[in-house]
């Protein structure tokens, strides 16, 4: 049971979802009904889809940034104390050598410009559309990949408050039973016709079962409001199974499955490393393209206006057009080995990337093997434990005869309630090993 917990706890991971329900509303899903309304609900796919579109403007501002662009311009200049120059005394008639400070323009100024630039060629701005297909199919693999593990996460929540609920049945009835069995031992022991270590052991073995099942009640609490969580739903809200554990791990053993061949293209880990592949590989496109010259063209139109006095509204204010049309052009010539470093390096991440992607591969392929392994044998272990249960089940009930007839001792009876009580643990838990090792294949096969 504390795996079930701990596993229980790692769900919270996963981002929780919002929904304006109404609390008294109770709602009931299917496994498949919860995974869809996690889908549509969970925080973490409602930033995935949030991701994508940011993703899709990303792509737009690359190339935008191509495309013309206008500026516009407005300045306007007060000379609180103007600058003075001298001129030559001669020109203002006066003595050759002497200057007569004079003071040019006026003290007030307004410009207004609007300048159009355009991108005619940057090997950069090339590498960056180029580059914006693959940030996209990352943006869409993220979010194929939040979602498969929403749809893990879902699976074992819902698993684990079957598994809570199905437990609290079953020991309810094992406590049932033994408060029978003690009140009738308690009075055989009063009017002398039985030991009093028949009645200790079943003191022993009630009080355990009792424990469990209070822990059992508080862990369907936390379950169902885990469930609630990785849904999207107030923690607080009502919410019921339609499926049972056993119906769903009969529904969830499907030896076909097993025989499935992996398509290693539909991994959606293997595509996020053909992503970094591809990120990688326009990096040092991008590094390379830092030596190519740049060219770009521009046109400007302006207006100006000069007063003594702020009257540049006024209508008979003069103002003077200008006009400027030119080219730039940019060649990288001498970096002092800066931009040879940088491509070298881009190419090294290049390298690792593709490294990475084979051991990626293999690690998928082994991920793959291990998980088909690991369903085959839940699926044999849930058989074995509804064997063993069944066995469990008839050993309890003959010792239970026994020691009525006087014929077995309170611990042999014991010993055949402990060991059906693992029993039934063990089927509980058998079943929700075959939805999750399932859950974990489909993820893998992405089927």
């Amino acid at each position: 049971m504390r795996y079930y917990i701990v596993t229980l706890v790692a769900i919270m991971s996963f981002g929780i979802g919002f929904s304006q329900q109404d609390v008294a509303d109770v709602k009931s899903f299917t496994l498949d009904e919860a995974i869809a309304f996690a889908l549509e609900n969970n925080y973490s796919a409602i930033n995935a889809d949030r991701d994508l579109i940011d993703a899709r403007k990303q792509k737009w501002e690359v190339i935008a940034s191509g495309l013309p662009q206008v500026n516009g311009s407005i300045a306007y200049q007060n000379q609180l104390k103007q600058p003075i120059s001298l001129i030559p005394g001669e020109f203002a008639g006066g003595e050759p050598g002497t200057f007569v400070p004079i003071v040019f323009g006026q003290a007030q100024q307004m410009n207004a410009t609007a300048t159009l630039r355009q991108q005619i060629f940057d090997g950069s701005y090339i590498v960056g559309v180029q580059a914006t297909k693959s940030f996209l199919s990352y943006s869409d693999n993220n979010k194929e990949k939040t979602q498969l593990e929403i749809r893990k996460a879902v699976t074992e929540a819902y698993g684990n408050v079957l598994l809570a609920d199905e437990s609290i049945a079953i020991l309810q009835n094992n406590k049932a039973n033994l408060e029978k069995n003690l009140f009738e031992t308690q009075k055989l022991f009063e009017n002398g016709l039985g030991d009093e270590e028949s009645v200790e052991q079943l003191q022993i073995t009630t009080t355990n079962i009792d424990n469990q099942l209070k822990n059992a009640i508080r862990l369907s609490e936390i379950t169902r409001r885990l469930l609630n969580l990785v849904m999207g739903l107030d923690i607080d809200a009502p919410t019921k199974l339609k499926q049972n554990l056993d119906e769903l791990a009969v529904l969830q053993t499907d030896f076909d499955l097993i025989e499935t061949e992996l398509n290693i293209e539909n991994n959606v880990d293997y595509k996020l490393a053909l992503n970094l592949n591809e990120q990688r590989f326009f990096e040092w496109k991008l590094a390379k393209s830092k030596a190519l010259p740049s060219l770009n063209t521009f046109i400007n139109y302006g207006t100006s206006a000069f007063a003594d006095d702020f009257n540049f509204f006024n209508g008979d204010q003069t103002w003077f057009d200008s006009s400027i049309w030119g080219v730039d052009l940019t060649i990288p010539i001498f970096s002092s080995g800066l931009r040879g470093a940088g491509t070298k390096r881009a190419k090294l991440a290049l390298e690792k990337a593709k490294t990475q992607l084979t051991e990626a591969e293999q690690q998928i392929r082994l991920q793959t093997k291990m998980a088909k392994s690991d369903y085959t044998l839940a699926i044999e272990q849930y058989q074995t434990a509804k064997d063993n249960l069944n066995l469990a089940e008839r050993i309890e009930n003959k010792n239970q005869i026994k020691y009525s007839e006087g014929l077995a001792s309170s611990f042999e009876l014991r010993q055949a309630q402990t060991q059906l009580y693992a029993a039934q643990q063990e089927y509980l838990q058998s079943m929700v090993e075959v939805i999750n090792r399932k859950t974990e294949l489909e993820t893998i096969l992405n089927n």
